[in-house]
């Protein structure tokens, strides 16, 4: 029996998380393309390659990637004929089914096509050439994507061509329905937790929880629970698509949930924040794991053993919009030396000023973005102290 065909892969993911998607798709068994980021300058992403049926798995189980593209193909081409002809070579009927419309997104940097609008025209009529129809063409939804979404990207003359595998952005999980101030996105919440160094074993405490996201996801890695068991995905509506290969990887994904080691816990002082919590955790299938109690951060009790704190205090966009908020990061800092000497603290801040009321003994930092804000993952080694 001929072994299955490797293909192409990109997964897509906020810049600034790529070292913790890389970790991901290793721990994963995944391979990580060497030159990765050669494949999208200034995107954030890693390549890798495998089967079909491995990248119906690296959507099951990625935590911190957007999306995941199929490279469905890639050449020169300075001409729009030269385009439309090798892209019209490409299997677009493996893809996509009679009647399906699709989305097509150019980019152009540094090429003789420079036009993304003529670009996704000669894509769009290189499908219809190969197809012997020509699809309808609809702007992308993210909301309710029903186009397959077409990449294109001319970069240097070079035309690569990816199919979206993922269709609603893979920080949509589907547990997530009640929302509290500011929700955090589950893939900055995944990502926060990889950097923060959290053993999985440890305890974990998040004291500014609100809707939930960091002890939600903190429960799904430990118990080796894949975030995408409750959704579907752009790649079930291809004609190839095969249902018990897919049925197959989730049976197997089931036999491994485990409970946490760790205790979980989550609390805020909001207490219509707390009651989303609860319920999103009851639809991820992890609340009988995290303990949600309504407290100010001042309040919080951590177990006696040693464990993280990973948490997204608020902050304001302008340290104007901040100055209420001074006097909670110096109680904040105050709170971890005092009840939580000895444990690790990973906590998200737009503003260093801000950051270093808690007087925590900082590392290096991690940029990142929530919600379009430019933010860093501030680390410490919480030091005993009474102030």
């Amino acid at each position: 029996m001929a072994a299955s065909p490797l293909l192409e892969a990109f997964a897509a993911c906020l810049p600034g998380v790529e070292p913790f998607l890389a970790q991901e798709l290793e721990e994963l068994g995944y391979i990580p393309a060497a030159d990765s980021a050669s494949h999208h300058p200034g995107e954030g992403g890693v390549g890798f390659s495998s089967t079909l049926e491995g990248l119906y798995r690296a959507n099951l189980w990625l935590r911190t990637a957007n999306r995941v593209l199929l490279r469905l193909g890639r050449f020169h081409a300075i001409q729009f004929a030269e385009l439309r002809r090798k892209a019209a070579n490409l299997p677009w009927e493996r893809y996509l089914a009679p009647g399906q419309p699709v989305a097509i997104r150019s980019t152009c940097h540094h090429s003789k096509l420079y036009h993304s609008g003529a670009v996704s025209e000669r894509v769009l009529g290189a499908i219809g050439d190969r197809l012997k129809h020509a699809p309808e063409a609809l702007a992308f939804d993210e909301e309710q994507p029903s186009a397959q979404l077409v990449l294109v990207r001319m970069e240097n003359d070079e035309c690569t061509i990816s199919l979206d595998m993922s269709g609603e952005p893979l920080h949509r999980r589907g547990y997530r329905l009640a929302v509290a101030k500011a929700p955090l996105r589950e893939t900055v919440a995944a990502a926060m937790l990889y950097a923060s160094g959290w053993d999985r074993r440890s305890p974990l405490l998040d004291p500014f929880c609100g809707s939930g996201a960091i002890p939600i996801e903190a429960a799904l890695l430990a118990a080796r629970i894949p975030p995408g068991m409750q959704r579907s995905f752009a790649f079930m509506n291809w004609p190839g698509y095969h249902a018990y290969s897919w049925e197959n990887l989730k049976s197997k994904a089931a036999k491994k949930i485990h409970a946490p080691e760790g205790a979980i816990f989550g609390s805020d002082r909001d207490a219509g924040a707390v009651q989303a919590a609860i319920e999103n955790a009851e639809r991820a299938g992890v609340a009988q794991w995290i303990q949600f109690t309504q407290a100010s951060v001042s309040a919080i009790q951590p177990p006696a053993s040693l464990g993280w704190v990973v948490t997204n205090p608020p902050y304001g966009v302008r340290i104007s919009a901040g100055n209420d908020l001074r006097g909670l990061y110096t109680q904040f800092g105050n709170v971890l030396r005092n009840v939580c000497p000895g444990w690790h603290a990973a906590y998200l801040c737009n503003d260093e000023r801000l950051a270093s009321l808690t007087r925590l003994e900082f590392e290096k930092g991690v940029s990142l973005s929530n919600g379009g804000i430019p933010v860093k993952l501030t680390r410490a080694l919480v030091q005993s102290g009474q102030d």
